[in-house]
């Protein structure tokens, strides 16, 4: 299982570093709401590492904004942590862990991190909606296109 992990997350990557560039060389064009939406991304990631793995990278609030010449940076530090939890930790344990909200859940790491790149999808998703109705083409960032 953690090689399709692997998998799932080179891909993952892939498009969050090629996202953040055009986002980046569109800067002028792109709405606020995608930058936000980026930044939510990102976000998210480094708050479910260091739900798995805590103290290895500085943490941000779920909606903090992040300028885009800093996306590419904040992506690979997130790749880099989790390809280092993927060689450090078993997938099948269940974590305790508190919301932003403070409330109290658990799951698996499994869980977590495929909920990590669906998320990740969802909101890219979301932005090529955006990108559209600013007049910017879409990236094209389907599973199936990335693995021909």
């Amino acid at each position: 299982m953690k090689p399709f992990f692997r998998e799932l997350f080179e891909y993952s990557h892939h498009f969050n570093i090629k996202l953040a560039k055009a986002i980046l060389e569109n800067r002028d064009k792109v709405s606020e709401r995608s930058v936000k939406l980026f930044s939510h991304v990102l976000n998210a990631h480094r708050i479910w590492n260091n739900r798995i793995d805590p103290g290895k990278v500085n943490t941000f609030g779920v909606w903090d904004i992040h300028t885009p010449d800093v996306f590419e940076g904040i992506e690979q530090e997130n790749y880099d942590h989790t390809l280092s939890i993927l060689d450090r930790f078993d997938l099948g344990p269940v974590i305790e862990y508190k919301t932003t909200r403070g409330d109290l859940f658990r799951n698996s790491i499994r869980d977590i991190l495929f909920h990590v790149v669906n998320h990740s999808t969802h909101h890219r998703a979301q932005i090529a909606s955006d990108f559209r109705q600013s007049g910017i083409e879409p990236l094209v960032t389907d599973y199936v296109f990335y693995k021909r």
